[in-house]
């Protein structure tokens, strides 16, 4: 989004939630002489449509809104009734605060409103205890979410391209490269990232729990893959294109283009099993090629291209089955293998249970951030309350909107909020002072006053922000109730209150973010993934005849879920809470990814030892899957410790699996040796990003694909 777009944005939301606040406000409270009513109907659009960051286009916020409604008034009824007691009030504080926080494991939309509903039950917890104004309340609270749908319906912002959209355009990209070879590499990357969630707009982005959002985003993760591969594979050294290869690749390009044209129309899937069977028929024909003597046998660049291929269709494969599930909401055809998609035969509600309880752990930033909210507001509720503060809610307010995942980025904004604040009272007391109790022109000046705050404030700055809110809440107050400059007094304190809470929570709770915690979830990954290496050249290079079952990659599978919310988080923090921090996260992330896809599609597809392999032959190659292992765990260790430990292992030379007359340039299989040399790689490049050279900088964020050798693009 460019900025002129991004203007746009902000000042068409500045003139709904000004618009549908003046609305709400002015009819209630001079027309109806209902003051209570009238500042829900104020404070309703501000909370849900300002506080609240609620994804989506104009329908689809209103959408969310409308299912907010509900929850938003019993949770204003809840803080009425907990009023009476600063002790229940409290308790309520805790839990309401926890619980919609933690709510940001469903996805943008139920993490977008959440503020907003925070606001709705801080606004009515606070004395005087009136439950006889509970009606009143929920009128002007109902008012203002309607008038702010209705608002977000008639001035919409333009709806964003949806993943599925995406995802067919990129697939229609695949099949032109895999049919004709004639996409350049650039370009096929450059469509892949399209396909990062970091890019996708939050309303677009399949993070539910359910099964159509997890197999839409393994859909866009394994199209993602195929074009990476692609590329690798038209930058790879020309040669011979062998007949079977290219049929394969035929059919890859087939099923691209049946599975964006089943997305885009819902017109009938490709054949299902297509892609499958000619996987299979291509494997024989390896299988007979690597049976034939030494010199029948490919050139051993010409096997590896082979291998390029097969993984390739693989990762096609993947999409085809993904795409299934997601627009059938369970696979039409068995899921295989079923680790791999195991989520496609659980219902929705199982799903949703491994999701909450899979984050019901210290380890999950969510949890954390949960928790330092709950806490936050917590005291902040316990602390007004106790002092008897004038206009408290303004404290429980500072800590919901100040509060940042570090306690750096807390300090900075705090700094900014005081001051910004300190402005606002001043102009604000001045304003009061100088207009005395000429209510007319405070209801002049409210509607204007409250469109330049929301238009500029965003733009300019948080300090400009809490200045220009300072003075809407003045003019705002001044109608409902007389008011001196004492009222900008009792806003300064309360903001300087919270903030103090505020930096406090952030202080005693997991100051440092997500800093830790990658550090921990990604070590955690690297070792629940390094057993898969040599599990599976245990497989590979079983006798014939021997066990072919897949090494068991679920913990890994959780263990990458909980990396990747880590890894989210902290890309999302301020680059001054992540200075210092050399490691290539996201290069790790793909080595991970690497391992548990090879895990899974090499016991299925990868060739056996030919004929004749000697027993020394595989105990090498076994030696150099258990030296990779033993690289990840030993960089999972540095990850732990924040040390440098010793050199790198120059691990391309560990990957290489010998054939059985002991020439290097044979592999003993072909495809155990691609995927060990692109694993050696990662981990090289990941390790060097952990211990640069003395007196050097660290070397840039290395995000390329699986085995490209190449930059790739930054960020997820």
């Amino acid at each position: 989004m460019t900025a002129a777009q991004d203007r746009a944005t902000i000042l068409r939301r500045a003139v709904r939630v000004a618009g549908a606040a003046s609305a709400g406000f002015y009819p209630l409270l001079y027309g109806a002489g209902l003051p209570v009513a009238a500042l829900y109907a104020l404070f309703a659009p501000i909370a849900m449509g300002l506080l609240s960051a609620v994804p989506g286009s104009g329908r689809q916020r209103a959408s969310t809104m409308l299912r907010a409604l509900p929850p938003a008034l019993v949770l204003a009824t809840l803080g009425t009734l907990l009023a009476a007691d600063t002790l229940a009030a409290v308790g309520g504080m805790l839990l309401v605060g926890f619980l919609l926080a933690f709510a940001a494991v469903a996805g943008p939309r139920p993490a977008g409103i959440a503020p907003g509903l925070q606001l709705f039950y801080i606004l009515a917890c606070f004395p005087p205890y009136a439950p006889g104004t509970l009606v009143e309340r929920l009128g002007g609270l109902t008012a203002g979410a309607l008038l702010l749908t209705a608002c977000e319906v008639l001035l919409p912002d333009p709806a964003a391209p949806s993943y599925r959209d995406r995802l067919a355009d990129a697939l229609v990209v695949a099949a032109r490269g895999a049919v004709s070879g004639g996409v350049p590499p650039r370009r096929l990357r450059a469509v892949g990232a399209t396909l990062r969630l970091a890019d996708v707009s939050p309303a677009e982005r399949p993070v539910g729990a359910g099964r159509t959002d997890r197999a839409s985003e393994q859909a866009g993760r394994s199209a993602r893959r195929l074009l990476d591969q692609l590329a690798t594979l038209a930058e790879a050294p020309p040669v011979p294109v062998d007949t079977e290869s290219a049929t394969l690749l035929d059919r890859v390009a087939d099923l691209c283009t049946g599975c964006a044209r089943f997305l885009c129309t819902g017109s009938a899937p490709p054949p299902a099993g297509a892609l499958e069977e000619a996987m299979r028929a291509f494997q024989d024909h390896r299988s007979r090629a690597a049976a034939q003597g030494p010199d029948a046998r490919p050139a051993v660049d010409v096997q590896r291209r082979q291998s390029r291929v097969l993984a390739l269709a693989e990762s096609a494969r993947t999409v085809e089955v993904a795409v299934d599930i997601a627009l059938h909401g369970r696979p039409t055809e068995p899921a295989f293998p079923p680790e791999q998609f195991w989520y496609a035969g659980l219902s929705t509600p199982r799903l949703w249970a491994r999701r909450l309880v899979g984050n019901v752990t210290f380890r999950s930033v969510l949890f954390q951030n949960a928790l330092r909210t709950a806490l936050g507001l917590a005291a902040a509720r316990a602390v007004a309350g106790s002092l008897d503060l004038a206009h408290g809610f303004w404290v429980l307010l500072a800590v919901l909107t100040l509060g940042r995942t570090t306690a750096g980025a807390t300090w900075r904004a705090v700094r900014l909020a005081v001051v910004g604040n300190a402005v606002g009272a001043l102009v604000a007391g001045a304003l009061v002072i100088g207009l005395g109790r000429h209510t007319d022109v405070y209801a002049a000046l409210l509607a204007p006053v409250m469109l330049m705050a929301f238009a500029l404030g965003p733009l300019l700055g948080l300090a400009y922000a809490q200045a220009l809110f300072t003075l809407v809440v003045a003019t705002a107050f001044a109608q409902i109730a007389p008011v001196t400059w004492r009222l900008s007094e009792a806003r300064m304190i309360d903001v300087v209150t919270g903030s103090v809470i505020g930096l406090v929570c952030g202080l005693l709770a997991w100051p440092a973010g997500a800093r830790r915690e990658v550090h921990r979830a990604m070590c955690g990954l690297l070792r629940a993934c390094a057993p898969l290496v040599p599990a599976t050249a245990q497989t590979l290079l079983a006798p014939s005849g021997g066990s072919r079952a897949a090494p068991v990659t679920l913990p890994g599978i959780h263990r990458l879920r909980l990396a990747e919310a880590a890894y989210a988080q902290y890309r999302a923090e301020s680059p001054a809470d992540r200075e210092g921090d050399r490691a290539d996260w996201h290069a790790l992330l793909i080595a991970a990814h690497h391992m548990l896809l090879g895990a899974q599609w090499l016991p299925r597809f990868g060739l056996r030892p030919a004929p004749g392999a000697r027993d020394a032959s595989a105990a090498r190659a076994l030696d150099a899957s258990a030296e990779l292992g033993a690289e990840a765990d030993r960089i999972a260790s540095l990850l732990v410790a924040e040390r440098t430990g010793p050199a790198p292992l120059t691990a391309p030379d560990t990957a290489r699996a010998t054939g059985p007359d002991g020439d290097r340039s044979a592999p003993l299989s072909v495809d155990l040796e691609v995927w060990m040399t692109s694993l050696a790689q990662q981990l090289a490049r990941i390790e060097a990003s952990l211990t640069p050279a003395p007196g050097t900088c660290s070397p840039p964020e290395w995000t390329g694909g699986p085995g490209t050798g190449k930059p790739g693009e930054k960020g997820r």
